[in-house]
């Protein structure tokens, strides 16, 4: 579907979710040049109806807004902007404008992948990760079978806070197998979904 900037005068308005916690995020307007900078760039662009110009959000505190996805309402005149919003979203300093705090706790593993992804494309010194990737698959792989054993062990034992622990470092290495294998999590729960299906 097309999107109708007519009916604003150029703008149509966005509405900003985290892609993560899906809580709203702030409001903004596009016109056709902000939504085309904000697909190329992959930072969520706006228009200034005070200023009468583009404004990428993040380009003077940091805190920007990476682009996940954009989706076009039925009417073809208002924008939901999925992003990860990095910082927070309002200039007052809060999470949101909606004054609503936007913690992501249940979502870290997704940052944590994102670490880890980074760590294999950008090796950093002194990295744990790091060296992980450097010593190979193979390595990685016993780790994940000795991380495995301590999590049946504390199972067993009936510890809870060890279990959680022994969890952890498995889910770690886990992830960190996974980007060795260019697999990602968003792979894992399509598979997941699909079992489901059957």
């Amino acid at each position: 579907m097309d999107i109708d900037f007519k009916k604003g005068n150029g703008l149509v308005p966005a509405i900003v979710q985290d892609d993560r916690t899906q809580n709203v995020l702030m409001l903004g307007y596009m016109n056709e040049e902000a939504y085309i900078k904000t697909k190329e760039s992959g930072k969520v662009t706006f228009y200034s109806r005070s200023r009468k110009e583009l404004w990428t959000k993040g380009e003077t505190s940091g805190n920007y807004l990476d682009l996940v996805s954009i989706k076009i309402d039925c009417d073809g005149d208002t924008l939901l902007v999925k992003a990860v919003p990095y910082g927070p979203t309002c200039h007052t300093g809060d999470d949101t404008c909606f004054g609503d705090v936007n913690p992501d706790h249940k979502n870290f593993i997704n940052e944590l992948e994102a670490i880890i992804a980074d760590r294999k494309k950008n090796p950093t010194a002194g990295s744990y990760t790091g060296k992980l990737f450097e010593k190979g698959v193979a390595k990685i792989a016993q780790k994940v079978g000795e991380e495995a054993t301590e999590v049946v062990i504390e199972a067993m034992a009936n510890n809870k806070q060890l279990l959680k622990e022994e969890i952890s470092d498995l889910i770690y290495h886990l992830l960190v197998l996974m980007a060795a294998r260019d697999i990602s999590l968003e792979d894992i729960n399509l598979t997941l979904k699909n079992r489901h299906k059957k």
